[in-house]
This record gives structure tokens, sequence and C-alpha cells, in this order.
């Protein structure tokens, strides 16, 4: 099958799609390869095939994004898997498109949104679900409703922080200090990686926090910050047409910073220690296992999700924290990891994933969307 690997983006987690598009790239098996490149400011490249070459003959390269005009990329509307993408020197056909994107632009549902307008089978979640994962505020509504463990929040939108309505925010800061206490964690709603969150200790950090946290999205969040272990759960599946959702062994991530921030994550080689099996009871994995399952089928997953979790330190009790619907997909990153320690390498992961692209493709194309 011809496969369009699409890495980069206009988002805050840029140069990490990069490094896991180049992981995925070197792992794609029996398949032919294209890869779209899209730029920080959201313009879309073909990449010459010497690309693809360079990262798979060099381990220590990372995919990088060259702007030619003559491959710039157009998508269409209807034009399906023989003609929705198109460069000046003719269509691209693909089979599928492997989205490795992160964050904004990539896991919010706008490129699966257009994929689904131009027709053609991608990996990940549908629109709807990316849509409602990557807004914490409303996962963890969801969430709630639906009976599972969460954290107390309060939520602060950009309108009730201007001039004009300030003091609106101001209530629900000192609200937050009332209810949870400090520390506190100030996030933005819409982001991944850590990117724009802070860790707050006491009320002369809370202005500054809910600043950068403004920065990043019109929305945020402000819940407390828990002296907790940090478990994540690897889950694939379909959980609306075919319902075979499967959990994988829990990891649990023991960061060597104040919290599992931006740093700690892709930059400090020394920022958290990764163990998997996470080091609970079976009880425990069983059970958080299920509640992973649960909290994906919640938010109609299909394709992959990275289900993460706190236990509190002091009570032991569970909380869902949020769901990435692209999580970080190099050979070492947490994701895949879990996979591999149920047994699911690496390239059998992306070969699921492309599979099961096109199975919810296919079943998506039988639902009437006229009279006629």
């Amino acid at each position: 099958m011809k496969i369009a690997v699409i890495y980069g983006g206009k988002s805050g987690e840029h140069e990490v799609s990069l490094v896991s598009a180049t992981s995925i790239v070197r792992n794609i098996k029996n398949h032919e390869v294209f890869l779209v490149g899209i730029t920080k400011d959201g313009r879309w490249f073909l990449q010459e095939q010497a690309e693809l070459d360079r990262v798979r003959k060099n381990p220590c390269t990372t995919l990088s994004i060259t702007e030619k005009d003559d491959c710039a990329v157009s998508i269409f509307p209807g034009g399906g898997s023989i003609s929705g993408l198109s460069t000046p020197k003719g269509t691209l056909s693909v089979d599928a498109a492997l989205i490795a994107l992160h964050g904004t632009f990539g896991e919010d549902g706008t490129i699966q949104g257009l994929m689904d307008m131009a027709g053609i089978p991608y990996t990940g979640c549908s629109c709807a679900s990316s849509a409602m994962a990557i807004d914490k505020e409303k996962t963890k509504n969801l969430w709630h409703d639906a009976g599972l463990p969460v954290l107390p929040h309060v939520c602060i939108k950009k309108g009730e922080y201007t001039k004009e309505n300030g003091l609106q925010a101001e209530k629900l800061m000192l609200q937050a200090e009332k209810d949870f206490g400090y520390p506190l964690f100030v996030k933005p709603c819409g982001t991944g990686s850590s990117v724009g969150a802070s860790k707050v200790l006491d009320s002369s950090q809370l202005e500054q926090a809910v600043k950068e946290a403004f920065l990043w999205d019109n929305k945020i969040l402000i819940e407390p910050a828990l002296d907790a272990r940090e478990i994540e759960c690897s889950v694939t599946g379909n959980s609306v047409v075919d319902l075979d959702v499967h959990a994988f062994t829990p990891g649990e991530i023991i960061p060597s910073h104040d919290f599992y921030d931006y740093d700690a994550k892709y930059t400090d080689p020394d920022g958290a220690q990764l163990c998997i099996p996470a080091n609970l009871s079976q009880e425990k994995m069983d059970f958080i296992k299920k509640v992973a399952v649960r909290a994906y089928k919640a938010l109609d997953c299909s394709g992959l999700s990275r289900v993460d979790f706190f236990i509190d330190k002091r009570k032991d009790s569970l909380y869902l924290n949020e769901i990435n619907t692209m999580p970080g997909f190099t050979s070492i990153s947490m994701f895949p990891k879990m996979c591999e320690a149920s047994g699911l390498a690496y390239s059998d992961l992306i070969e699921l994933l492309i599979k099961q692209a096109i199975e919810r493709f296919s079943e998506q194309s039988k639902i009437k969307t006229c009279r006629n």
C-alpha cells in the first residue's frame, strides 16, 4: 500500500512530531511511503525520496521539511485516495494517511475533518473524538458523567480574563485557591506535552502561570497538584464499529524534575525514569486497564490513545488525568514501549494502525449521507 506520513505541523509540538515521524518511517515495512511535511506556518510540502532515504540510513538524523513551490501539497474535497492530495507535478495517490502530528492542528480534529472531507483513510481517532479529547475540560466532564474518577478543577475562559471581565477570572482563581489549596497546576485546555503548563507553589506565582497558559489556548484549567505517581496505559481499537478495544501493560513515569514537564519529556535525557511494567499489584494493573478502556470508549476513540492516570501517594486513590490521541511515538516513547511489553512489536503496531484506518474508512463509507 501507499502510505502518506504527515508530520511537523503548526503546533508547539512541531519538533516532537519530527522525532515521532522519523521513528515511524524507519519501522514501516512492506509499504511505499510518501513524506508530507507541514511547516510551522501551516504549509504542506511533499518531500523528496532522498529525505526518506537519509533518515533510514542514518540513525542519528531526524526528518526535516524542505519547502519547494513545485512540491506544495493541496488537498481536495471528495478527491479520495486517488486524487485527494495533489502537487503542481500531479496527484498523489495514497491508500491511507498516517498522521504523526501532535497537539494543535494535529490531534484536535482539524486534520481529521480535512481527511474526512477529502475522502482519505487516516490513522487515529475521528474528527469528533479528537476534538473532544484535546479539550481537557470537555474530556473531564465526559469522564465525570460516565462515572470515572477525575480531579476537581476550575476552568477559566479568555473572555473572563479580559480587562472588562477580569473580576470573574479573579473569583475563579480565588475559588481554586480556597477549594484546592497549594500547590496547583495551571494548564491550557488544548495542548499536549505539558506545553504552557505550570506548577504553582503559592499565590505569588498564580497570576504569571495563568498568563503563560493563556498564551497557548483560550481556555485554561486550574486543578490541585497531587503528590502522585504518574501511570500511563496504551489503548488501541475502534470503540464504535467493532468494539475490539485492547489495553496494554501500564507503565510509570518517575520524573527527576518537579513535574513531568516539556523539558523532562524531550530535552533532558535524565528527565524521567520510565518503568514498564509499573510497580503495581496485578489487581491494580488490571483495574487500570479496565478504567483506561472505559475512558477510551467514553470518547468514542479509535486507532490509538494513551490514557494517563494519577495515583495519590497518600490515599492510593486513582484519578484519570488526560488522554492523548497521538502520543509520542519514538521507539523509546511510552506508548509503543507499553505495547511491546504486551507482545506487540513497534512495526506490528504501525501495521495495526494502518489496518484499522482502512477498516474504519470502509465502515464509514457504508453510511448514507443523502436520500438518493
